[in-house]
């Protein structure tokens, strides 16, 4: 006889990852949860910024912020919400990231089935564990949607692939409140020339500044997109191209980034956390890969090009170039660049 004092659990959590890149990423894993139970909740553990993210994704139900800085263990906060997601009655927990601490709300919530690949010695807190199989699950987002699943299961094909939903009113009143004119003659250009991960990812900056006076002279009008640490970097290429390019690094909170992006009828960008929003958005997307592989981590859209120069030494995945030259990314030309531009 069933206890009716009881909630039967229902809704999948999802414990985000900690990164604008893979949190895109982890739309796949959003979308797929949706194609097996459009009716099912889906809600998501993630860190405050993501909330400017997470808006767009139409997945998505509701956001549980946890307010740890990167690398802080912050124990009795992720306790903490442990206790508040027992109250939820979720049926299952997916927890993307591999460390310790990424899996313990769940566990303190005794969510019936707590899913993710092994890790640092989580053994315990998990109940559904997989064994990461990197050549059956190259990428990414191979890799979080393969947690959706059963053990072993076959990956969908196709793939569902991130894609944010932004609406034009919306995005059109943010380029208003920014000053930027939207003209059929002078089509947007995004520019994402920062990495957080480091500098062996970032085209350098006189590449830069030739490809914007490039599509200057083509009538295209130049944004410069990143956060407020790559302010400096977005001020000089701006300065380097000239008018009409404008920096907007460091000016837009994540959200109207995200709204900006919508409008661009192409964006440049390194392999960076931009570089995925963009590629979930309709423009085209030039994606340059230095020192990390376009084959685990790619902008996944069908307007995409990646530009790759598959070096010996490359990809590396350092954060500055071993070798001191930084071919990987010198050799890829402004003009290359712009013979992708539609």
């Amino acid at each position: 006889m069933a206890d009716l004092g009881q909630t039967a659990p229902r809704g999948v959590v999802v414990v985000g990852p900690s990164w604008v890149g893979d949190m895109m990423l982890a739309q796949g894993l959003f979308r797929q949860l949706k194609q097996q139970d459009a009716d099912e909740p889906i809600d998501v553990v993630a860190p405050p910024w993501s909330l400017g993210l997470l808006r767009f994704m139409p997945e998505i139900r509701r956001v549980h912020p946890l307010e740890v800085a990167h690398g802080e263990a912050g124990l009795r906060k992720r306790w903490q919400l442990g206790q508040q997601l027992a109250g939820e009655h979720y049926r299952r927990a997916i927890v993307l990231p591999r460390s310790f601490k990424s899996a313990i709300p769940p566990w303190v919530a005794a969510i019936p089935q707590r899913s993710g690949f092994l890790g640092e010695a989580r053994l315990g807190l998990l109940n559904d564990w997989r064994l990461l199989d990197a050549k059956r699950l190259p990428r990414t987002i191979d890799r979080f949607v393969a947690l959706a699943l059963p053990s072993a299961h076959p990956l969908p094909s196709p793939l569902p692939q991130p894609r944010l939903q932004v609406e034009r009113d919306l995005a059109e009143s943010v380029a208003q409140r920014f000053g930027i004119a939207l003209r059929a003659d002078s089509p947007l250009l995004a520019l994402c020339p920062g990495a957080e991960y480091g500098p062996a990812k970032q085209w350098p900056t006189d590449h830069w500044i030739t490809f914007g006076r490039l599509a200057v002279e083509r009538g295209l009008q130049p944004l410069i997109f990143g956060s407020a640490k790559e302010e400096p970097l977005g001020r000089d290429i701006a300065t380097g191209i000239g008018l009409p390019a404008v920096n907007l690094a460091g000016t837009t909170t994540l959200d109207e980034a995200v709204c900006l992006l919508s409008l661009a009828h192409c964006t440049v960008s390194n392999d960076s956390g931009l570089m995925h929003v963009a590629a979930a958005l309709p423009g085209r997307v030039i994606a340059l890969f230095g020192s990390s592989d376009p084959r685990h981590t790619p902008p996944l859209s069908d307007n995409a090009v990646i530009l790759w120069r598959q070096l010996p030494c490359s990809p590396c995945f350092k954060r500055r170039c071993p070798e001191q030259h930084l071919r990987c990314l010198r050799e890829i030309t402004p003009e290359q660049v712009m013979e992708q531009a539609p």
